[in-house]
């Protein structure tokens, strides 16, 4: 991969933006790679923890320059095929078996804003600015909107999204866009600790069955999703992680993951 590094260590996979000099914006070959190393994680059973992390100055400036004005001579077939491009990259990593820790080193906008948005966690900078800028160039944020709405709501997702408004580090965490805020000196050791903790604490399969219910009772009714929720709760009895974790309570014993 050209622009994006991949990693393991200690059972976390590390994927790494490298285009700094263009700020890590996101053109098609970017989203293709982040699509590639996602879906390696996922089949790499010695990973439970993903980091995604950038370098450079900037975590990620949103869709690239050039890429935006070749955009203008496609047709919409085209437009659409990229569009599900994109798509599908957010809701790889949203609905993805793998836990995903955002580090923030640097400002995240418009479509870098995005990816920010669909991690499980994020840690950030205090010098970091965050915000969806689409409206101010007659774009629309119309792909995240789906999964911010379901992060902070919909009173402050129309505030980021209509506005285009840059907010700081410390208002994202606030509005809870954001997880963490951390020094520019501690961001990565504190990243490191928190998916290693992960890591050693919890089970990987109770892990990934959980974010994936979150990710599904949202579109159910009252009743079928309390009904997904007992049945999921039956098969997770009967996982190999629940009859160790059990037995380990029980007998009193650390439960090595």
């Amino acid at each position: 991969m050209e622009y994006i590094h991949y990693q393991t260590e200690n059972r976390i996979a590390y994927i790494t933006l490298a285009r700094a000099e263009k700020r890590n914006a996101l053109n098609e070959q970017m989203v293709s790679e982040l699509k590639q190393a996602f879906g390696q994680a996922a089949d790499d059973a010695a990973v439970k923890v993903i980091v995604l992390k950038a370098e450079g100055q900037a975590f990620c400036a949103g869709a690239d320059l050039a890429y935006l004005q070749q955009l203008q001579k496609n047709t919409f077939e085209e437009n659409l095929d990229d569009s599900r491009h994109l798509k599908e990259l957010f809701h790889q990593i949203y609905t993805h078996p793998k836990v995903v820790i955002a580090q923030i080193q640097g400002h995240a906008l418009a479509g870098g804003c995005g990816l920010a948005t669909v991690c499980d966690f994020s840690f950030t900078v205090p010098e970091a600015k965050f915000g969806y800028t689409e409206v101010r160039i007659g774009f629309i944020p119309a792909i995240v909107k789906v999964f911010l709405l379901r992060k902070i709501g919909e009173g402050k997702a129309k505030e980021l999204l209509l506005t285009g408004e840059l907010i700081s580090a410390e208002k994202a965490v606030q509005m809870g866009l954001i997880t963490y805020l951390s020094s520019a000196d501690t961001l990565e050791q504190e990243v490191n600790a928190f998916a290693a903790k992960l890591v050693a604490a919890n089970s990987g399969q109770a892990m990934s069955t959980t974010k994936q219910m979150i990710a599904r009772v949202q579109e159910m009714s009252l009743e079928e999703a309390l009904e997904f929720a007992a049945e999921s709760n039956a098969h997770a009895r009967a996982t190999a992680d629940c009859q160790k974790g059990i037995a380990a309570f029980l007998n009193k014993e650390p439960v090595v993951w």
